[in-house]
């Protein structure tokens, strides 16, 4: 007999997608509330699960309290993990959010 469930499953994995980048912080105050508030805000505009890290302490994208708690300053370096059908640009826009220096500066 033919397992659909496995089916299925198989094909919801196929699209999870998994991206990773390091990105060094080059806003001279680093991700104080606003660019913190704006990281968080791009990442909510996507389905992917997102995940950022420093220094081993990795918390969820989506959370304004879990990205300020990692304390980022100028010139640390973040890691963005990104999973699901839309990760890919997700990471694009946040490498692109902290690159372009949140508009600070």
């Amino acid at each position: 007999m033919f397992n659909w469930l496995a089916l299925i499953k198989l094909k919801k994995e196929k699209k999870m997608c998994t991206h990773e980048e390091m990105v060094t912080v080059l806003n001279k105050v680093g991700l104080h509330a606003r660019p913190a508030a704006m990281f968080v805000q791009t990442a909510n505009k996507f389905k992917s699960n997102i995940r950022v890290s420093k220094e081993g302490k990795e918390v969820d994208a989506k959370s304004i309290l879990g990205i300020l708690s990692l304390a980022v300053c100028f010139n640390d370096v973040v890691t963005i993990k990104t999973e699901g059908g839309d990760a890919e640009e997700a990471l694009k826009q946040l490498i692109d959010l902290v690159n372009t220096k949140f508009g600070e500066d």
